[in-house]
Parts: structure tokens; C-alpha cells; sequence
């Protein structure tokens, strides 16, 4: 487990295995990479940050995960993989599951309601963005860029 504080000061615990849960996760968040570079979306409020977001009910994990891809990016995923899971300890906590995805194919994006659209940035790129997202900017997420190039997959 790699525990860490966050950008807004909550402790987190980030874990590359399936579980158990101490707290069911209902949020998802996406890793998808093409030709060397990393797909993000450009949220209207927090930056640019990795595609992601709430469990609708009914709704699987993966199900929420392509979704969530989709609408913020208009990109279509498949071959997802579980890759890791985190616990915020914030004043509700929560749990957010980490997918790794592949590109099936790209549509046009029509904006939606928090999403400018997507980018697609190198690791260089996406560290030196003047407008990323705070969670973007944790110790977390700079681990999970680092295991999921230790477990380079066939992108």
C-alpha cells in the first residue's frame, strides 16, 4: 500500500490489487494511452485530468468506467484492465477503482456539460500543464504513472 495527503489534505491510500474493500468503490478513473501519449479530458471547472467519475446505479464498475470515458472524451475504450484502487479519507471517504483501457476508436466530441474534450499529452506534457486538475498533481497519481509504466501493457 503507498498511503499519501492529497492536494486538499486528506490521506489516501493507493493499492494495486482487487481488494478487499474496506469501502465499496463508486467511483472510477481511466488510463488509457496511444502512440506514447495519455489521454485526458479538460474538465471546465478542475483542468485537465484523467477521464473518470461516479458509479451510476445499476452500473458496474467497468460499465461506469467506459461510459465515463466516453462522455468526456468521445473516445471508445475496450480491453479494460483493473489497475489499482484508492481510498480518500475526506469528510465522506470514498473509493475510486483504476482502469487501464485500450482505444477502440475516436468519435467527434460534442461538448458536454463539464468537458471541454480531450487532449492527448505525453508524461512530459501532461507535468508541465499550466491548468491540471489538483488530483492530477498528488504523489498518487505520479505512483500510478510509475507502476503502470513498471507493468507496461500492449497499448
Amino acid at each position: 500500500m503507498f498511503s499519501f495527503i492529497d492536494e486538499q489534505g486528506c490521506k489516501v491510500d493507493l493499492r494495486f490489487d482487487e481488494g478487499p474493500f474496506e469501502i465499496e468503490p463508486k467511483h472510477v478513473l481511466v488510463l488509457v494511452q496511444k502512440d506514447g501519449k495519455w489521454l485526458c479530458t479538460i474538465n471546465k471547472k478542475r483542468g485537465v485530468e484523467f477521464p473518470g467519475g461516479k458509479v451510476e446505479p445499476g452500473e458496474t464498475l467497468q460499465e461506469a468506467a467506459v461510459r465515463e470515458v466516453y462522455e468526456e472524451t468521445a473516445v471508445h475504450i475496450t480491453d479494460l484492465k483493473w489497475f489499482a484502487y484508492y481510498v480518500v479519507y475526506d469528510k465522506e471517504p470514498f473509493c475510486k477503482a483504476v482502469f487501464t483501457g485500450k482505444v477502440e476508436r475516436i468519435d467527434e466530441f460534442i461538448e458536454e456539460h463539464e468537458t471541454l474534450g480531450m487532449t492527448w499529452l505525453t508524461i512530459d506534457e501532461l507535468w508541465n500543464q499550466t491548468n491540471l486538475s489538483f488530483y492530477m498533481k498528488d504523489a498518487g497519481m505520479k505512483k500510478m504513472l510509475q507502476e503502470v509504466k513498471n507493468h507496461e501493457r500492449q497499448w
